[in-house]
Formats: C-alpha cells, sequence, structure tokens
C-alpha cells in the first residue's frame, strides 16, 4: 500500500506553467506511477504515466505541453505543465499501481487532489 500527496496546484493565466508533486510513501516495490484530472461537468481523464523503469505516456491532449517524471531518491513524482490553457482547469489526482502501467489505466491508489485554475 501507498500513501500518495499532491501539491503544487494553484491559478495561473493562460500560457503560464505549474510544476505540481506528488510525495510518496508505503510499501517499497514496483509501481506504474500517473496523473488524472477531473471536473464538475467532465469524467475523470487520465492525463499521463511512467513506468518503474521510466518509459512514459501522455493523452493527446497535453502531448508536447506536459512532461511526467520522478525523483525515486526522494520518493516523489512530478507534472511539469507549461503552455497552459483554461481547459486544464480541473482537480489533478496522482495515482500508483503495482507493477507496469495498465491499457486500461488503472490505478489502485490515489491522493486528495490538487486544484489547478487557468484563466483566459
Amino acid at each position: 500500500q501507498v500513501q500518495l500527496v499532491e501539491s503544487g496546484g494553484g491559478s495561473v493565466q493562460a500560457g503560464g506553467s505549474l510544476r505540481l508533486s506528488c510525495a510518496a510513501s508505503g510499501s517499497p516495490g514496483v509501481y506504474c506511477m500517473g496523473w488524472f484530472r477531473q471536473t464538475p461537468v467532465k469524467a475523470r481523464e487520465w492525463v499521463a504515466e511512467i513506468e518503474a523503469d521510466g518509459p512514459t505516456g501522455y493523452a493527446y491532449s497535453v502531448k508536447g505541453r506536459f512532461t511526467i517524471s520522478k525523483d525515486n531518491a526522494k520518493n516523489t513524482l512530478y507534472l511539469q505543465m507549461n503552455n497552459l490553457k483554461p481547459e486544464d482547469t480541473a482537480m489533478y489526482y496522482c495515482g500508483a499501481e503495482v507493477g507496469w502501467c495498465r491499457s486500461d489505466h488503472f490505478f489502485g491508489n490515489w491522493g486528495q487532489g490538487t486544484q489547478v485554475t487557468v484563466s483566459s
């Protein structure tokens, strides 16, 4: 079991940048790590993921703008968000799943979320 705590959200104007962080603690092991986002009017959307050994994947809507990374020494996951758009406004959640990333983007462990608001 892994505990996850997100931070780094806030308000920014369109074109700006934010870096989200997710501090992980708990049982050691091999994990797929990822980010999702959700608003009151749209379903949860998968954003990005990173395998335990490094390969990454992104939703088409954020390719070229967002970068997922991790620092194993700090047990921290990051999401660097550049050229933010109003449609990026959402609650962002980090997740962890034991083993390799799944094709259905299932994650069994979640944090509490951090709000990102992008104004035009």
